[in-house]
């Protein structure tokens, strides 16, 4: 399937990114994927230039009982230096966060906020979490990738905005 991209109908997407406030933070890059999708993160993150002025933060599906690994797995072929996300980390233009296993992570006001998992495994919707509150903190300036994403955890808040 090839993906989409929404744009509101009254002005192209192009327009949506141009006029950037210098002060707003970088665009926000949040790309979530199910636990199979390590590939498809490398080779997406291997083809970011090391200076495309925006942020990304990976959401993948865990094991909460492993250490995280995917920083160190994703810098292999990223030219951008990839980190595991930590609870007040302000996200900057040029660089990549990855969720740590076993958190939700929220983010308000371009800081990333780790929260502890409060439901149960294979009920948590952490991609779902992550997408919304980036839309909600970063509006125009939020952009959603979805790889090899499966069940309800993502495909629901990747549409086209009402607007």
């Amino acid at each position: 399937m090839k993906p989409t991209v929404a744009a509101p109908a009254n002005k192209p997407l192009s327009a949506s990114f141009k006029h950037k406030k210098p002060d707003a933070g970088p665009i926000v890059v949040a790309i979530g994927a199910s636990a199979g999708g390590l590939d498809a993160i490398e080779k997406f993150l291997g083809r970011v230039p090391a200076l495309s002025g925006m942020a990304y933060v990976v959401i993948q599906h865990l094991d909460p009982t492993q250490k995280g690994m995917m920083p160190e797995l994703l810098q292999r072929s990223s030219l951008i230096p990839v980190v595991e996300a930590d609870s007040d980390m302000r996200v900057q233009a040029d660089h990549a966060y990855v969720i740590p296993p076993n958190k939700d992570m929220s983010i308000l006001r371009g800081t990333l906020h780790l929260l502890d998992a409060v439901a149960a495994r294979g009920m948590r919707l952490p991609i779902d979490y992550f997408f919304r509150a980036l839309a909600e903190d970063c509006h125009e300036r939020a952009v959603g990738v979805g790889l090899s994403v499966m069940g309800t955890d993502g495909p629901l808040v990747l549409r086209p905005h009402p607007d």
